[in-house]
């Protein structure tokens, strides 16, 4: 374990970050626990395939890239009829309630070195709450990072019957401070969907090729709620994600979609986890990603089904595309089954553009490189399908478009 940003860190700290935030005791005292605990915590566990540990995060010099009172960024929230869209010091005065009761109960604020990290320091901070049966759309967040590190915390609570759609997105400022270093981007979001509510959190990261990108999603689902997470990740030069659904109620349900697209030296380290834990639950897993130059990606997907998760579907895809000879890609999707009365299937699947469809192509008078091009538009196609959202899926498609102009 890596201690180097412990030997960085005082309570003194810590305690003036909550104090600027205006922060009630009880989380002051989760922050310095969270503080505490970082001697004994290790890092997040690494995906392993055999032979290999494909992301070291012990060997980041983290005290270089985190500076636990500097924080600068830029950050909108927009906001739909009816649901309140909240800074953190706004949050805790209007809700201070509904923070105390789900903060820190879906992801553990000392479940790894890092998470307890981001609870002690985090400065960036976001409730989306959205009251019974309301229905919203069109909710926005978009945090442009001006700093060398910065620390997001945000919160979605969605009350019984309500829905809500959240578009987040992660960029760098363009009044950041030129850094040699490198710069730290943590984020963990928490989303409760209480019975019968449905949230749509999809989420757009593109931070600048020097960042370290650590980000945790999890949510939880009482009976009959759905929660949809939709990832892109394009930016950073290292991503290390989980995005996670505990399917707690009867008749809950889950999509995870993701897309990735690495080039130059990028590593992207990707876990897509869902637990089973009551009847009649449904869960998809569709992750596609492609790599150019000398990236590099690894993906875990896990579908855990528990021993009273009766009559329970679940199914995983994995598709990464290489480019290059010298990008690398692997991929590890898991079953987990305690219960017999499951239908669950898992795929993965690492390969280069299809030669017939380029010699098709090609033949019939387009130019090589634009056909690639093509090919690989279309292969993110069946990942966008999956994406109600419509800006976000526009923009991805962009971002796509521009990275293979590249």
């Amino acid at each position: 374990m890596s201690t180097q940003v412990h030997a960085n860190l005082t309570e003194t700290q810590v305690e003036e970050i909550s104090a600027q935030l205006g922060e009630p005791d009880w989380l002051l005292e989760t922050r310095l626990d969270a503080l505490a605990a970082l001697d004994e915590l290790e890092m997040p566990d690494v995906i392993r395939t055999p032979g290999r540990d494909w992301t070291n995060l012990d060997a980041l010099e983290y005290e270089t890239l985190v500076d636990p009172l500097d924080w600068a960024q830029e950050k909108d929230r927009i906001t739909a009829e009816g649901v309140d869209v909240l800074a953190w010091s706004e949050a805790l005065e209007e809700h201070g309630d509904v923070i105390e009761e789900h903060f820190g109960s879906v992801v553990d604020p000392q479940r790894n070195y890092l998470t307890a990290l981001s609870t002690a320091l985090f400065s960036a901070g976001t409730v989306v709450y959205v009251p019974e049966g309301v229905a919203a759309e069109d909710v926005k967040i978009r945090t442009r990072m001006n700093s060398q590190s910065l620390f997001n915390y945000t919160l979605v609570v969605a009350e019984e019957s309500a829905s809500v759609t959240i578009l987040e997105r992660q960029t760098t400022g363009a009044d950041a401070t030129p850094v040699e270093e490198g710069r730290y981007y943590s984020g963990v979001v928490e989303a409760v969907a209480g019975e019968n509510a449905n949230v749509q959190y999809g989420a757009l990261q593109n931070l600048s090729p020097e960042t370290y990108n650590f980000s945790v999603k999890r949510g939880h689902t009482d009976t009959y709620a759905t929660i949809d997470w939709i990832e892109g990740n394009l930016g950073s030069r290292l991503t290390k994600t989980s995005v996670e659904t505990r399917l707690l109620g009867d008749g809950s349900e889950t999509k995870i979609v993701g897309a990735f697209f690495g080039h130059e030296d990028q590593h992207f380290d990707l876990g897509s986890r869902v637990w089973h834990e009551a009847e009649n639950t449904v869960a998809d897993l569709v992750t596609r990603g492609v790599l150019k130059d000398s990236a590099r990606s690894v993906y875990e997907g896990v579908q855990n089904v528990g021993r009273e998760a009766w009559n329970t579907s679940s199914y995983q895809r994995e598709n990464t595309l290489m480019l290059s000879d010298e990008s690398e890609a692997d991929a590890s999707p898991k079953l987990i089954i305690n219960n017999h009365d499951t239908e669950a299937s898992h795929s993965a699947t690492v390969g280069q553009v299809d030669e017939e469809d380029l010699f098709y192509m090609t033949s019939r008078g387009i130019d090589e490189e634009w056909a690639t091009n093509m090919l690989v538009e279309g292969f993110f196609v069946p990942v966008l399908e999956e994406v109600a959202v419509d800006e976000l899926r526009d923009d991805l498609a962009e971002l796509v478009a521009a990275r293979l102009r590249e």
